[in-house]
């Protein structure tokens, strides 16, 4: 039995763990101003009591909206950002583009899924580590190609904690994805210096593809 966290329950954990934060600093914050909380819930329109079970971190159902209120009342800029904290889930259309890939790779080139980075506590992960060779290749599969800045910053550094030798982004042959890598022609060769049909026939030999590429399948 699988022993992976499921991501619902990495949200319900750390929901419970943002709110507990939100609460304490804002909790200071009114202590540090002398405040009352019928003062500060009267100011941004709340009742005492909801004031009161945000500051506890009993409210499941705070809003963005009541901790802004809040926090402004006090004096305080909220703000929230989203980090990498690690790999999106893949849908079917990934896994399908996956298997393909998996079914022209020739003998000896051997391929492992979900492979992590090797750093304590960080939850990225390859979707396939191909071992050829005396090189070890990372692949990352997508179905679009959406933001290719983003997936080439988010590449290198993957690259970089994985201490990786080369990468094949693998795209879906789609005339999306093909108009994106012509879009981001110069910055995707420099990063990608391989041509992906000398790469595809290098793979099909089993053989190393010579660096990292861009193949459309």
């Amino acid at each position: 039995m699988s022993t992976r966290e499921r991501p619902v329950d990495r949200a319900v954990r750390l929901s419970i763990k943002l709110r507990q934060e939100a609460a304490n600093e804002l909790r200071q914050a009114r202590h540090a101003s002398g405040l009352s909380q019928g003062f500060v819930a009267k100011a941004c329109g709340l009742s005492q009591t909801q004031v009161s079970r945000i500051e506890r971190a009993v409210l499941p159902s705070v809003t963005i909206d009541q901790l802004a209120r809040v926090a402004l009342v006090l004096g305080l800029a909220p703000s929230l950002r989203f980090y990498p904290s690690g790999s999106p889930l893949r849908d079917q259309p990934q896994n399908d583009l996956l298997d393909r890939f998996r079914r022209i790779l020739g003998a000896p080139l051997g391929c492992r899924t979900e492979v992590p980075v090797p750093l304590a506590g960080d939850r990225r992960a390859w979707d396939m580590w191909d071992v050829g060779g005396a090189r070890t290749i990372g692949l990352e599969a997508e179905t679009h190609l959406r933001d290719c800045q983003a997936t080439q910053r988010r590449i290198t550094l993957k690259a970089r904690d994985s201490n990786i030798d080369q990468v094949i982004l693998l795209l879906s042959d789609t005339h999306a994805n093909r108009a994106a890598v012509r879009a981001a022609d110069a910055s995707l060769r420099e990063m990608f210096p391989v041509s992906g049909r000398v790469a595809l026939r290098a793979l099909r030999a089993g053989k190393d593809p010579g660096g990292s590429a861009i193949i459309l399948l």
